[in-house]
């Protein structure tokens, strides 16, 4: 994976967009880490169930003109529903949750023409991402041929130590490791055919670029902020709730 500083900063939704994309959005959790029995896609989040706020997210992202909701059976009746009282155009389909993630990816992508040349797989635990992360990310894709994929990163902050059974070993450089985020963006055919050699192989990876790494792609970091953060315990799920009702909060205020 490449995370070139030197690469030009893109100008996000300020460029032209054709309808050539497709988002997965993956939300397959049970959300037993927040001490709940119901689908993490489903824990609301201001009002609204935590994977809506991504599905709108990349319904406004002017590239994407499919998305895919992979989510648990048990929480699909629940989710159209809520998909229904939603402003939303565009195409919406609804596929099942695998047994790992790297399943449901799978499974949402099985859904995706083979027609369209992007596909962005998302999480939907990640409810602060917003559409121009979706649109920087196709970007790279389509001003570089020899890239297979793009991702959403940030720069490690912190100082970095590589130990073994608690001994440190040594301190790596800090510049070169970078947070891995989504959206993360490929061209389609060349997921495809990743995720076709992981199972042939065997190997089942939690991160998509890992899988197009592995089969020989070129993948790329495009710098994100920590504030797309994951929603993994309570504490985070208070985190999003503020940073959301701020970013309501700001745009209300620039609209009026």
């Amino acid at each position: 994976m490449l995370a070139p500083e030197t690469l030009p900063k893109r100008m996000g939704m300020a460029a032209s967009y054709a309808k050539d994309a497709a988002c997965v959005v993956v939300c397959g959790g049970r959300g037993e880490r927040l001490g709940l029995r119901q689908g993490k896609a489903l824990v609301p989040i201001l009002g609204m169930p935590m994977a809506l706020w991504s599905v709108q997210a990349a319904a406004e992202a002017p590239s994407i003109d499919l998305i895919v909701v992979v989510c648990r059976q048990d929480d699909e009746a629940a989710l159209l529903r809520a998909l229904s009282t939603m402003p939303i155009t565009g195409n919406i389909v609804i596929a099942k949750a695998g047994r790992t993630r790297q399943a449901s990816v799978a499974a949402g992508l099985s859904l995706v023409p083979a027609s369209v040349p992007y596909v962005c797989i998302h999480d939907g635990a990640r409810p602060l991402v917003s559409p121009e992360l979706f649109e920087e990310t196709l970007s790279y894709l389509r001003d570089d041929s020899t890239l297979s994929g793009a991702i959403a990163a940030y720069p490690a902050t912190d100082t970095l130590k590589v130990c073994e059974r608690g001994v440190i070993q040594y301190t790596p450089k800090r510049s070169r490791f970078w947070y891995a985020q989504t959206p993360q963006t490929f061209r389609t055919r060349h997921l495809r055919e990743a995720l076709a050699e992981a199972v042939a192989e065997g190997w089942d990876f939690t991160d998509d670029a890992s899988a197009v790494e592995r089969w020989g792609g070129t993948v790329v970091c495009v710098k994100s902020s920590p504030d797309n953060l994951k929603i993994t315990v309570p504490e985070d799920l208070e985190m999003a709730e503020a940073l959301l009702s701020e970013r309501l909060t700001r745009q209300w205020e620039e609209e009026f």
